[in-house]
Order: structure tokens, then C-alpha cells, then sequence
């Protein structure tokens, strides 16, 4: 089966395993696996293979052997990288784009715009300081509004909690093909 798994910038294995990993060469745990603490990992879809990155190596690997699925992603008792290289520009303009899917939720200042949109790094201060700025004002509203509509917000929470994974899995899952299709162009 294939699947995605990050790498810190060293090549080696993260969690106190510190193996070199190279091209085309299986590696091999012997042993139980147990998920988070025993084993190879790596996870079927890029985006989950993020959530749980120590650096940004982005590898294609096979697994093989014993596999134990869950959560998103999975360990197992053999890994090969078919390829890897350092996604550190693709990543970076990754979050980028994101954070541009939800301006729309928010008036984001203008010189936070400039920088999502450019990833200019000449204003990249000035646009953490003015979105960090933003955020609290928004942070104070947002207390205050809480605080008046407790009450009727709590009958609608179960119905919103339900709508709201919904649209967490597409976005998600729209997200994932964004991230893999800029991966696979910036390998070429």
C-alpha cells in the first residue's frame, strides 16, 4: 500500500530511533507495534501525514508486513521511500492558501492579504503583527458576544457540532488533494 510520511530536515528518524532513511531501501521494525509508540508510521492521505510531521521531508512510501490502521494514520512493521525531497516552499505556500479559504470569515488587514497572497518574507513581521492584532479584537467581540448568547447557543450545539464535522471532513478532504497536487508538481 502506498502512503505519505514527513521526515524532520536530518533524513533520519524522528522519536528516538534516528536511523538514516534512504531511497528504495526497506525498513524494518522488529517487534509489537502499538500506534504513537511502536513501529513505522506514515498515513494514507498527505494531510493527515502532516498533523503528525517532525520536519518537512515529505516522503512517498510502500508499507507492507503487519499494518495496524486508525486515526488517520497507521503503523506498520515495514516502510520503503519511493521518493522523498524537503517541502519547506510547498508547505509554506500550502498554509498560505489556506489561511486565504477563510479571509472571508474575518477582514483580514490589508498587508495580511499582501502576504498570503505573495508570501513576500519583507512583510511577513508586519503581517503576523497585524493579523495577531486582528485576532484579539476579534478575540474581545467574540467574549462578549459568547457571554450574552450562552444560553440560546446551547440548544443549537448539538445540531451545529453535527453540521460542523460535516464540513470539517469535505474541507478536509479537499484540502488533501490541494496539498497532494501541489506535493507531486513541485517533485517534477
Amino acid at each position: 500500500m502506498k502512503a505519505w510520511h514527513f521526515l524532520p530536515e536530518s533524513g533520519r528518524l524522528a522519536n528516538g530511533d534516528k536511523r538514516q532513511v534512504r531511497v528504495g531501501r526497506w525498513l524494518v521494525h522488529r517487534g509489537d507495534l502499538s500506534m504513537c509508540e511502536r513501529g513505522l508510521h506514515a498515513s494514507k492521505r498527505a494531510i493527515d501525514a502532516l498533523r503528525h510531521a517532525p520536519g518537512p521531508v515529505v516522503c512517498r512510501v510502500e508499507v507492507g508486513g503487519e499494518i495496524i490502521e486508525g486515526g488517520g494514520k497507521l503503523v506498520c512493521t515495514r516502510r520503503k521511500i519511493l521518493w522523498r525531497y524537503d517541502a519547506s516552499k510547498v508547505l509554506r505556500k500550502f498554509a498560505r492558501l489556506c489561511a486565504l479559504d477563510v479571509t472571508h470569515l474575518w477582514d483580514p488587514p490589508d498587508v495580511v492579504l499582501r502576504w498570503l497572497r505573495t508570501g513576500d518574507e519583507s512583510i511577513r513581521d508586519a503581517a503576523g503583527d497585524a493579523a495577531r492584532t486582528a485576532a484579539r479584537a476579534a478575540a474581545r467581540d467574540a467574549a462578549g458576544d459568547a457571554a450574552r448568547d450562552a444560553a440560546r447557543d446551547a440548544a443549537w450545539a448539538t445540531a451545529w457540532a453535527a453540521a460542523r464535522d460535516a464540513a470539517w471532513a469535505a474541507a478536509w478532504a479537499t484540502q488533501n488533494k490541494r496539498l497532494v497536487r501541489m506535493l507531486r508538481k513541485a517533485r517534477r
